[in-house]
């Protein structure tokens, strides 16, 4: 349902920050919206599936991936996985953190490339 009906839409409305990234396998180029918080030195990214999604596991390989945000494109790099401690110490105090419910363990943080 995101892939063929939300995804297509977030990226044409504009609203939402897309990563760009490449396919592992394929070499193909992949946009997906995403929720993206900006954080000292980078973004760092809710994974509302886990870290076994196709874009997180495109992202580590490729070490890198951009994201269209603010009208713009930002180069990030050194993707990390890292746990809820340390993700909510790099968020702002005003950004709402992901419900228990949902049981989110697993964040990913990258990097700004400098330049």
């Amino acid at each position: 349902m995101n892939k063929r009906v939300f995804n297509p839409r977030a990226i044409t409305g504009g609203k939402w920050p897309v990563l760009i990234h490449t396919g592992r396998v394929s070499g193909a180029t992949y946009r997906t919206p995403l929720d993206a918080h900006p954080v000292d030195g980078g973004y760092l990214f809710v994974l509302v599936y886990g870290s076994r999604s196709d874009w997180v596991q495109n992202v580590l390989a490729a070490e890198g991936a951009r994201l269209r945000v603010d009208g713009g494109e930002v180069e990030l790099t050194a993707p990390r996985l890292v746990g809820e401690d340390e993700a909510f110490q790099a968020l702002p105090a005003e950004v709402a953190r992901p419900p228990k419910l949902f049981r989110i363990t697993e964040f990913l943080r990258m990097d700004r490339l400098a330049g």
